[in-house]
C-alpha cells in the first residue's frame, strides 16, 4: 500500500501543477461529486423529471453512502494531506500538494465516497435515461416509493443501529475509529477547514435522515397534484432555493450529540421539501 499511496501523491502533485489555471473548474467538479450532492442536487432534479427515478436515486445514495462508511471503518484508508507528513517518506523530496477546504475531510480516504456514492446515484440516472421503460428500475423504485411510513422508519433505524453496533464492536476490538479525525486536525493547513459535517457519523445521520424524510413525505402527501411543466419548474426552483438555505444553515458543534441530531433533522427535511414542492405524481 505504501507504493500505491506514494504514487498517488505524485500523481496528485503532477495534476495540480498542470491544471492550476483551472482550479475553479476542478473545485466545482469536486463539489458536484460530493456525496451530499446526490441528496441536494441530483435527487431534486431527477424527481422533477421522473418522480420514481428520483426516489430510487435517494435510496441508492443513502444505501451506498452507508456501505461506504462501513467500508471506511474497516479499510483505514489514508488521505494524501495527512499521509505526506505521517509517512515521513518525503523529507528530502517534498511534493507540492496544495490543500483546499474540500480536501480537509475528517473521514478515512478509502473507499472514496465521491466515487462510490456519485457513481451509484448516476448509475440509476443512466439506467433510466437509457431505457425509460427499464423493467427492473421501474419495479424497484415503484416498490420502494409506495412503502408505508413504518418501513422507512424501520429502515432508517436499522441503518443507524447497525452502524453504531459495528462501531462499538470495532472499538471493543481495540480499533480507534477516530484516528482519521485526529490526523485531519493535525495536518490540515487551516483549522477552520475542519468541519464536523465531514465526519463519518455525519454521513450516517444524513443517510438515516433522508430515508426517514422520504417516508414522512410519502405519509404527508402520498398522492401529489398534477401540474403543468412551467409550474413544476417554478416549484423546482423554489425547492432548490430552500435546500440551499437548509444546507447553509449553521449548526452548533458542541455538544456533538446536538449537532448530529440537528444534522439528521436537516436531511429529514430534504425529501419533504422536494416532494411537497415538486411532486409530479
Amino acid at each position: 500500500m505504501e507504493a500505491i499511496y506514494t504514487h498517488g501523491v505524485w500523481v496528485a502533485d503532477s495534476l495540480q501543477q498542470k491544471t492550476m489555471d483551472q482550479e475553479k473548474l476542478w473545485l466545482a467538479i469536486t463539489h458536484m461529486g460530493d456525496p451530499k450532492a446526490a441528496f441536494l442536487l441530483l435527487f431534486p432534479l431527477t424527481y422533477f423529471i421522473h418522480s420514481r427515478t428520483g426516489v430510487t436515486v435517494l435510496w441508492v445514495a443513502a444505501l451506498s453512502e452507508w456501505l461506504n462508511l462501513v467500508l471506511k471503518w474497516m479499510l483505514f484508508g489514508e488521505r494524501p494531506f495527512w499521509w505526506i507528513g505521517e509517512s515521513r517518506l518525503f523529507v528530502n523530496n517534498h511534493p507540492n500538494v496544495i490543500q483546499f477546504a474540500s480536501t480537509c475531510e475528517t473521514g478515512p480516504g478509502s473507499p472514496s465516497g465521491h466515487a462510490m456514492v456519485t457513481a451509484a446515484a448516476w448509475w440509476v440516472v443512466a439506467s433510466a435515461a437509457g431505457s425509460f421503460l427499464h423493467s427492473r428500475t421501474r419495479r424497484w423504485s415503484l416498490g420502494r416509493s409506495q412503502r408505508p411510513l413504518l418501513f422507512h422508519v424501520a429502515s432508517s433505524l436499522g441503518l443507524l443501529l447497525t452502524a453504531l453496533l459495528l462501531n462499538v464492536a470495532l472499538e471493543k476490538l481495540g480499533l480507534d475509529l477516530s484516528w482519521s479525525i485526529t490526523l485531519a486536525k493535525k495536518w490540515c493547513a487551516h483549522a477552520e477547514w475542519i468541519r464536523l459535517d465531514t465526519a463519518p457519523l455525519s454521513s450516517l445521520t444524513r443517510d438515516c435522515g433522508a430515508i426517514l424524510g422520504l417516508g414522512l413525505s410519502r405519509y404527508w402527501k402520498p398522492g401529489g397534484w398534477p401540474l403543468p411543466w412551467a409550474s413544476r419548474a417554478l416549484c423546482l426552483a423554489l425547492a432548490s432555493m430552500a435546500l440551499y438555505h437548509i444546507n447553509r444553515f449553521p449548526l452548533p458543534v458542541q455538544p456533538q450529540a446536538l449537532f448530529y441530531a440537528l444534522f439528521l433533522l436537516k436531511f429529514v427535511l430534504v425529501p419533504q421539501v422536494v416532494m411537497v414542492l415538486t411532486n409530479v405524481m
